[in-house]
């Protein structure tokens, strides 16, 4: 027994060898590599560029008052519809003390001067009935009466128009406010209340509303300038609306800034865009958007994933499958890029099978 012993602790050292033995080889055995393949396909080649920015209105216009004063009244609300003329607001005439003064005065020298020009007139009349003046001196003398009541009359047409900002019975009332074009009201900017300051050669005045025509919107956004030089007006726009679900809206860029401006750090140049709504779409002015520039495009071209290409040195290649999981190098000649697929003009067919990523990788 004492012999036996040692026997089988031999032979179980020498399995457990074998066993480790065995287990390496099979674990340092090389599993041989399987590609996936991928053909060449009809598609579109789009190559784009995108553009931030906002839906605005190509004519906004700001109305203000003629006039200073506080609002008495707002006649319009923003969302709604105004035709040229239309009321916006009726300011209220806070009148300056110096100016209504020096018009009270205006008035009561004015009457002043009929009183005494109606008394010159009775009297030279008397003495035109008894032959002792002429004709022509009584006819002076009608005339400077009806000057005196005329300047009269435009001393209360002045002092009205201190009072209240107009002089009545004509069109056109300084205090009230009406929109100079047609469109949607889109800001109430003051209350009922509110000090107002008229818009003159010195001050730019207090804005009541804004109005903007809503059915003429274009697309306000800027480009980086490492794109402005690839970039021309007349060129297509794909413009995606946020706030309408990421709707897009067909567009042609009218406009690219001659000179750029410093934004965060880059330099960024103004466009312009004219956009297509269609009759069911309302946009806000104002609505953040995306715009796509159409910088080239390739209509159902033989295209491959660009994830397929190979280089040696600027020269590009792919593998094109010969056998089952054999392949051999063929040099490509290529054209646009949408930076998922690329064209592709010669050196590959539909037919070939060109070699993808390893499989189930």
């Amino acid at each position: 027994m004492s012999r036996v012993l040692p026997i089988f602790l031999g032979l179980g050292v020498i399995g457990a060898f074998l066993l480790t033995v065995a287990f390496l080889v099979v674990k340092a055995r090389e599993v041989p590599v399987e590609y996936d393949t991928v053909h060449a396909e009809l598609a579109d080649i789009v190559k784009k560029t995108v553009a931030t920015g906002a839906i605005v209105p190509r004519n906004e216009v700001e109305i203000k008052s003629r006039v200073s004063g506080v609002v008495d009244r707002m006649a319009v609300e923003p969302g709604d519809i105004v035709a040229a003329g239309d009321l916006i607001a009726v300011i209220r005439i806070i009148p300056n003390v110096q100016s209504l003064a020096s018009a009270q005065s205006g008035v009561e020298r004015a009457k002043i001067g009929v009183e005494q020009a109606r008394t010159d007139l009775a009297r030279d009349e008397s003495l035109f009935e008894r032959q002792v003046i002429s004709t022509s001196a009584i006819a002076s003398r009608r005339s400077d009466f009806a000057l005196a009541e005329e300047q009269y009359k435009a001393a209360l047409r002045t002092l009205r128009i201190v009072r209240e900002g107009h002089a009545g019975g004509a069109g056109g009332v300084a205090n009230e406010v009406r929109s100079t074009v047609a469109g949607m009201v889109l800001t109430a900017d003051v209350k009922a209340g509110e000090s107002v300051t008229e818009t003159n050669t010195f001050n730019a005045g207090t804005t009541i509303a804004t109005v903007a025509d809503m059915s003429d919107l274009i697309f306000e956004g800027q480009v980086d300038e490492s794109e402005v030089g690839r970039i021309k007006e007349g060129m297509e726009l794909d413009v995606t609306v946020g706030a309408l679900d990421n709707q897009k809206l067909k567009g042609t860029l009218e406009y690219i800034a001659p000179k750029g401006a410093l934004l965060d750090g880059a330099v960024q140049f103004a466009i312009e865009a004219a956009i297509v709504v269609p009759a069911e779409t309302f946009v806000r002015a104002g609505s953040s958007a995306n715009a796509a520039i159409v910088l080239d495009k390739r209509e159902q071209v033989l295209a491959l994933p660009e994830s397929v290409l190979q280089f040696e040195g600027k020269e590009p290649y792919v593998e094109i499958e010969t056998g089952t999981q054999r392949f051999e190098r063929r040099e490509v000649e290529l054209g646009l890029s949408d930076g998922i697929r690329i064209e592709v003009l010669g050196g590959v067919t539909a037919e070939d099978a060109v070699k993808a990523g390893v499989r189930g990788g």
